[in-house]
C-alpha cells in the first residue's frame, strides 16, 4: 500500500500490494513457469495472494466471497503431485496460479449473488460450465469478486455506499461490471482474474484500471448457463490481465480444454508476429454520444501515431452503424432486466427477493415492461447485426482503433448505486458509447492501457476486429506492448 496514514474514502491515493513474496512482480505466465520449475510452490503463491488481498481489500472492497480453505486445499494437492480438484489437469499452463471468479458464474463452494441484495447467499454445490473450463487451465480461485447488481452498469457501486475503488486513485471508479476483478489485478493482489462482458464489462474496467481486457468472439469459450439462455448472446467470458502474454496464455490453455472448431485457433504464442502491416481504421467519436473528452482523444491519437510508426496504414474510418442500434441495445438491456425482476425466482433461486432490487435494475425493468411489445423488432435487428458487421468489416479495415469509453474514469458517485434511474441512464449512455457494438455482433475487441491523464490515471484504447480474429488483435497487442510497455502501478 503506497499510502499508510490515511485510509479515508475521500482521500485520493494509489494503493498496491506488490512486494517481495512468492508472487513478486510475476505476471500469470511467469508465475506458472516458476511453479512448474519448482522455484515457487502453488501453496506459497496462494498464501501470498491471500495476504495481498487482505492488505488492499479494506480500501478497495473488491472481494465478494473469500474461499481460502478450498484454495489452500487445491494448492496443496498440486504441490503433492495430485490433481488439484475434479477439474484440474496435470500439465495445464496456468497450474497453481491464484485467481478469482466474478460473482455471476456458478462456482462450487461459494454463493453466486450477481452483486445484488435480492439474491440469497446460498453456496453452489458444483461449478458451472465456464468455471469448469477455467479451472481446467490450472487456475486456483481464492474467491469471487465484486460487481454492480446483475452487471447492468459501468461501475462497481452498489446502494448504501458499497463501492469498489480504483487502485490508481481510490476516489475513482474501478469500472464495471468486472470492477472487483480489475481492482485486484491492477493492485497486484492477483496476477489474473475472471471477468465477463455483456456491454463492455471487461473492456471498461480494463481501461479504468490500466489492464489488458479482451472480449473474445462469441462462443470462443463455452457459454455460461445465463449467457446460453439469452435470445441474443451478448455475454462473453474472459480474463483481466496486466500483460498481453497472459491473455494469450489463458486463451490457448482454454482451447486445450475445449476448442470451438468453427473459429480459427488462437495460436499466437507459437507464431507471435503479424504476417503483414495492417489497415487500421480510426474512430475517435461515437455517433451516439457527445465528442470524446480531451484525454480520451489524446490516448487514441497517440495510439494511432504509434501504429503508424510500427508500419501500419492508419486512416480515419467511420462505420455505418444503424441509427436504431443504441435504442435496440438499450431495449434489450431493459428486456433482460425485466425478466430478472419478474422471473428471479425461476431464473436464480426460490428465495430471490425482488423487494431488495436496486434503483437501476428497477428502472431498467420498468422500461423493459413498457417496451415489451417491441421485442420482436429489436431482437431481430440485434440478431442480424453480426451479418451486417461482418459484411462491412470484409470491405473495410483489418482492425478499428477507438476509445473504450467516451470520457475518463469518473469519480465515485457519478454512477452511484442509489442514483435515480434517469440520471444514471443519461450518464452511462454518454460513458459507454463504443463497447456494446461488439457484444451485439459477437466480434472481438481488446482494451489496451496506452493512455494516461496528466495525473497518471489510466486511459484505455480499444482495438476491434473481424469475427474470429483474436489472433490478429493479440499479435498487434504484443507488438504495441513491446514498443510501448504498459505502466504498472508499483513502478509509476
Amino acid at each position: 500500500m503506497t499510502t499508510q496514514a490515511d485510509t479515508s474514502k475521500t482521500t485520493a491515493k494509489r494503493v498496491h500490494a506488490f512486494g517481495d513474496d512468492a508472487l513478486g512482480t510475476h505476471d500469470a505466465t511467469g508465475l506458472a513457469a516458476a511453479i512448474a520449475a519448482g522455484e515457487v510452490s502453488a501453496s506459497e503463491a496462494v498464501e501470498a495472494a491471500l495476504a495481498r488481498v487482505e492488505k488492499v481489500d479494506g480500501v478497495l472492497n473488491a472481494l465478494e466471497f473469500l474461499d481460502a480453505k478450498r484454495a489452500r486445499q487445491r494448492a496443496g494437492r498440486i504441490d503433492s503431485g495430485l490433481s488439484g480438484g475434479v477439474h484440474d489437469k496435470h500439465g495445464a499452463g496456468l497450474r497453481g496460479v491464484p485467481s478469482a471468479f466474478k460473482d455471476n458464474i456458478v462456482v462450487a463452494g461459494v454463493p453466486m449473488t450477481q452483486g445484488s441484495q435480492a439474491m440469497p447467499r446460498v453456496s453452489n454445490r458444483r461449478s458451472g460450465k465456464i468455471a469448469t473450463q477455467m479451472l481446467a487451465t490450472g487456475l486456483v480461485p481464492i474467491g469471487t469478486t465484486t460487481m454492480p447488481p446483475f452487471g447492468w452498469t459501468a461501475t462497481t457501486e452498489r446502494p448504501g455506499d458499497d463501492v469498489t475503488r480504483n487502485p490508481w486513485d481510490t476516489s475513482r471508479s474501478s469500472g464495471g461490471s468486472s470492477g472487483g476483478a480489475a481492482a485486484l489485478v491492477a493492485s497486484g493482489a492477483l496476477p489474473i482474474a475472471h471477468g465477463n462482458d455483456g456491454g463492455g464489462s471487461i473492456r471498461i474496467p480494463a481501461a479504468a484500471c490500466g489492464l489488458v481486457g479482451l472480449k473474445p468472439t462469441r462462443r470462443r469459450l463455452v457459454l455460461g448457463e445465463s449467457a446460453a439462455s439469452m435470445p441474443v448472446k451478448i455475454v462473453a467470458d474472459s480474463v483481466l490481465t496486466r500483460t498481453v502474454r497472459d491473455t494469450v496464455t489463458f486463451f490457448e490453455e482454454a482451447e486445450r480444454v475445449r476448442r470451438n472448431r468453427k473459429l480459427p485457433a488462437i495460436g499466437v504464442s507459437a507464431n507471435p508476429e503479424l504476417e503483414r502491416p495492417l489497415h487500421v481504421g480510426v474512430m475517435v467519436d461515437s455517433p451516439f454520444a457527445p465528442p470524446s473528452d480531451a484525454d480520451t482523444r489524446a490516448a487514441v491519437e497517440g495510439a494511432a501515431k504509434l501504429l503508424g510508426e510500427l508500419g501500419h496504414h492508419v486512416e480515419e474510418w467511420e462505420p455505418n452503424i444503424p441509427v436504431s442500434f443504441q435504442e435496440d441495445f438499450l431495449d434489450y438491456w431493459a428486456f433482460l432486466a425485466y425478466n430478472t425482476a419478474a422471473g428471479g425466482k425461476r431464473l436464480f433461486h426460490k428465495d430471490f427477493d425482488a423487494s431488495k432490487l436496486d434503483p437501476f435494475t428497477l428502472g431498467l425493468a420498468r422500461r423493459g415492461k413498457r417496451r415489451l411489445a417491441h421485442a420482436p423488432v429489436f431482437l431481430s435487428r440485434l440478431q442480424a447485426s453480426s451479418k451486417v458487421y461482418d459484411r462491412q468489416m470484409a470491405k473495410g479495415p483489418d482492425v478499428v482503433l477507438s476509445p473504450v469509453l467516451g470520457h475518463i474514469t469518473p469519480e465515485i458517485g457519478h454512477l452511484a448505486g442509489d442514483l435515480d434511474f434517469e440520471t444514471h441512464m443519461e450518464r452511462v449512455l454518454k460513458y459507454c458509447c463504443f463497447t456494446p457494438l461488439h457484444n451485439a455482433t459477437g466480434a472481438p475487441a481488446i482494451s489496451l492501457p496506452l493512455g494516461a491523464t496528466a495525473d497518471g490515471l489510466p486511459v484505455g484504447v480499444m482495438v476491434s476486429g473481424r469475427g474470429g480474429g483474436e489472433n490478429t488483435l493479440l499479435r498487434l497487442a504484443l507488438q504495441v506492448e513491446k514498443a510501448q510497455p504498459f505502466r504498472r502501478l508499483d513502478t509509476v
